[in-house]
């Protein structure tokens, strides 16, 4: 009778472990999940805002760079820590087959850093850099640096001005 379990627990754990395994969330969404509209929308409503108003919208930046006579590249650096929720399949040998087991982590913390290119006084391009993405949405733990700015840039009318690059 217990030798009947354990070939029966043996049949049914690979079926178990393979509903666990694909539920995991792949580190790189990029291919299957769409742009943070607020991301997006920073992308082109920032463009043309000067120094200052991302001083008053963004803050002062975590580091700059030097990259030419009248451009910079100021960078954001934000780190998100949330509560993580790990589920681990404790491994199991039976006979002759394998160990199986394993661990799932959903939700796990990230972080982003922000570009912004300022040439000649003025934002010419944003862009976003780190392990930033969310299962349903690239670049999401970025909103939080530029939100306030695609508001100001809309609560003040501002229209998008031709930066050369």
């Amino acid at each position: 009778m217990t030798s009947f379990r354990i070939r029966k627990l043996a049949l049914l754990l690979p079926a178990g472990v393979s509903i666990l395994s694909s539920c995991v969330i792949p580190d790189d969404t990029s291919r299957v999940a769409q742009e943070d509209a607020t991301t997006a929308a920073a992308r082109k409503e920032m463009v043309g805002l000067s120094e200052a108003d991302i001083r008053m919208c963004a803050g002062f930046p975590t580091a700059t760079a030097d990259v030419g006579p009248s451009s910079q590249i100021w960078t954001y650096q934000r780190t998100v820590q949330r509560g993580n929720l790990n589920i681990a399949v404790p491994t199991l040998g039976v006979g002759a087959i394998p160990a199986v087991g394993g661990s799932v982590n959903v939700a796990p913390g990230g972080y982003c850093n922000t570009q912004i290119r300022m040439v000649g006084g003025h934002v010419a391009e944003v862009a976003y850099a780190g392990d930033n993405n969310l299962p349903n949405s690239r670049d999401a733990l970025c909103v939080s640096t530029v939100d306030a700015c695609v508001a100001y840039a809309r609560q003040r009318g501002h229209k998008a001005t031709a930066v050369s690059r």
